[in-house]
């Protein structure tokens, strides 16, 4: 995916630079429940300023971004990057200072992070991320086996360097 590095770098520059000039814009975005498989998901994103556009991105579980829908401060929407109109699987809007962004039928391929991201003078403002994820998944997590593969070698490692710098420590100290 070509665009998802330019995308990434947005977003780190996003996050580190906040605002300028004293502005101070907010953008808040929430989920109104938690989704299940097949059914609609809606997403909200708040701003302070309504005057301005706001962008809809998602990272999945493997950390790509991409670009779903564009929202114009007209309530005109771009969908992908092909200038569409429309789309089957979303449908976004815009009402006063709240933005909105649907997923018609929620599947495993819309887990992940959902951001909204709004361009006022030249500045990009992000909204903390909104994690998705269908009941019972998890984000990226070692299981219990996994964590004893992990643990019970590192320890066993720990305790022999341990063993070992004892009798080398007993061993070179003179006894008086």
């Amino acid at each position: 995916m070509t665009g998802a590095p330019a995308l990434l770098l947005l977003l780190t520059l996003g996050l580190c630079c906040p605002g300028i000039r004293g502005q101070k814009y907010t953008v808040k975005i929430h989920s109104t429940k938690q989704p299940r498989m097949g059914e609609r998901l809606m997403l909200q994103c708040e701003s302070n300023n309504m005057l301005s556009g706001v962008f809809w991105v998602h990272q999945d579980k493997a950390g790509t971004l991409r670009f779903i829908v564009f929202i114009s401060s007209l309530s005109r929407t771009i969908f992908g990057g092909n200038s569409m109109r429309t789309s089957q699987h979303y449908q976004a809007g815009k009402d006063g200072r709240f933005s909105w962004l649907a997923v018609n039928s929620f599947t495993p391929q819309d887990q992940g992070t959902y951001f909204c991201l709004m361009n006022v003078n030249q500045v990009l403002y992000f909204s903390p991320g909104q994690p998705v994820f269908l009941p019972g998944h998890k984000e990226k997590g070692l299981d219990l086996l996994c964590d004893i593969f992990i643990w019970v070698p590192m320890t066993a490692a720990c305790f022999l360097l341990l063993l070992a710098l004892a009798v080398t420590i007993m061993l070179y100290i003179p006894l008086a």
